[in-house]
């Protein structure tokens, strides 16, 4: 990590994870970086108006912990210390295809940790660095550009209820860290450029979510189950412990659960309705662990519409001072828990192309962040493609790797090699080539055949 400030100010709007690591990246190179967020700053652990899916359980995985940990060293010790969660791998179970994956014993953990808690600590540290300063409750109304429109130059803003009238703010770099609802694409509409191809799977994910107080007895002490949807229903959940509310006494600890399907199956908003719901997943291990457990919250519904990537990448021309980050690149299903995990890695690779200086920054960002973004892509869009009522594609490709992915599962079921290998994977430890190494072939061929003879005997 280069530590020389080499530019003088640059501005991160969108105070969301993706834009905090972001500022964390450019505060290594820049005498001032400005953060501006339409929201007021909430109390640590605490939901942000604007981020309606933080009260919904979350993912970050271990290369996510990994990246933020690297930014900022010691924060995982002080989440634990508010009650968040270190899980082993042989405390967290994964139910694909029919049937749990075979236990494992990886030396990479997890932080089972609340989107506020993490969001928060976060926002802590990189605000305390000298060089770090955020404008709260602030709407950015678009660019300053030379006149040209060749370079951006800053931008243009109100600050709410402080008589809202316009400022302005210059910078060497403006950063766009505001989601998937980033006015990116029609700001560069406005100022001559190409907007970005767009690539979108309509999933229409709908899932409700209610937090439990847990009790050491469930699960057998263990901390997540992850039911992912399979055919006919395509229904999945999640139950993952994290932190209490009461941050005095942190080894108290609930319950998050979220339960839905795609294409608008959604668990209903009453509590009958949605522990049937939850009782019609593929195992019941979620519905005997809460239909006697005590609530802590209402029934919450989210819904999300699709996974959308913007092939910054491909721009012929993009104005200097200027980048696209996050989820206003790529946003994914959220069933996968691969976002947050992303902003980190582009973070990392924010930092890498900095090393090399300013020049062609975005045509080289973009490519790097392309590919951080392109496994996650791929393997949420063939999962989802799994489901007949996702509209989409399905080449040759996509469906041999989803029938060799089934059989990967089945066999992963008793074998705990290939249970290590798929997680690894899907954890962003590993490349996906890993799942097509001679070895893991044959033995998921070997596991099949295995099975597929248990079965005809035992149907005999």
């Amino acid at each position: 990590m280069n530590n020389q400030t080499t530019q003088r100010n640059a501005i991160v709007i969108g105070a969301s994870i993706g834009g905090l690591l972001a500022a964390r990246s450019l505060a290594d190179y820049y005498q001032q970086v400005t953060v501006i967020e339409r929201d007021v700053f909430p109390s640590p652990g605490e939901n942000r108006p604007s981020v309606p899916q933080d009260r919904h359980a979350h993912g970050l995985l271990f290369k996510g912990r990994e990246a933020i940990e690297q930014f900022f060293p010691g924060i995982t010790q002080e989440l634990t210390n508010q009650g968040a969660i270190l899980s082993h791998s042989q405390e967290a179970h994964f139910f694909m295809n029919g049937g749990y994956l075979h236990e494992i014993n990886h030396d990479a953990t997890a932080l089972l940790v609340s989107r506020p808690l993490l969001e928060g600590q976060i926002r802590q540290r990189l605000l305390a660095l000298p060089n770090v300063k955020a404008i709260e409750n602030c709407y950015v109304l678009g660019l300053l550009t030379t006149k040209d429109n060749s370079r951006v130059t800053g931008v243009r803003f109100v600050q709410r209820h402080h008589s809202n009238s316009e400022s302005i703010i210059n910078a060497d770099l403006v950063v766009d860290a505001t989601g998937r609802n980033s006015k990116s694409p029609a700001w560069l509409a406005n100022l001559g450029y190409e907007q970005p191809e767009e690539e979108r799977v309509n999933v229409d994910i709908s899932y409700t979510t209610r937090a439990y107080r847990r009790q050491p007895e469930h699960l057998q002490g263990d901390t997540a189950i992850l039911v992912s949807g399979s055919a006919p229903s395509w229904r999945g959940g999640i139950i993952i412990a994290q932190e209490g509310k009461n941050q005095e006494i942190p080894q108290e600890s609930r319950w998050i659960v979220s339960v839905g399907g795609y294409m608008g199956d959604r668990a209903p908003l009453e509590e009958s309705g949605f522990l049937e719901f939850a009782k019609s997943l593929p195992t019941q291990d979620i519905y005997h662990t809460i239909k006697d457990a005590e609530p802590l919250s209402e029934l919450i519904p989210y819904k999300f519409p699709c996974s959308l990537r913007r092939r910054y990448e491909k721009l012929k021309k993009f104005p200097a001072g200027y980048l696209v980050f996050g989820d206003a690149i790529c946003s994914f299903n959220p069933l996968y828990g691969q976002g947050m995990t992303v902003a980190a890695l582009e973070a990392i690779a924010l930092q890498n192309c900095l090393d090399g200086g300013t020049d062609n920054l975005s045509q080289r960002f973009f490519a790097a962040a392309s590919k951080v973004v392109d496994v996650p892509w791929v393997t949420a869009v063939f999962n989802d493609l799994r489901v007949p009522q996702v509209q989409g594609k399905r080449s040759l490709m996509v469906r041999l790797m989803n029938w060799y992915t089934s059989k990967l599962q089945t066999a992963a079921h008793q074998d705990p090699v290939l249970a290590m290998a798929f997680l690894e994977v899907t954890n962003m430890i590993s490349p996906p080539s890993k799942l097509i190494h001679p070895g893991i072939i044959f033995r998921v061929f070997l596991r099949n055949i295995w099975h597929q003879q248990k079965t005809q005997l035992f149907n005999t």
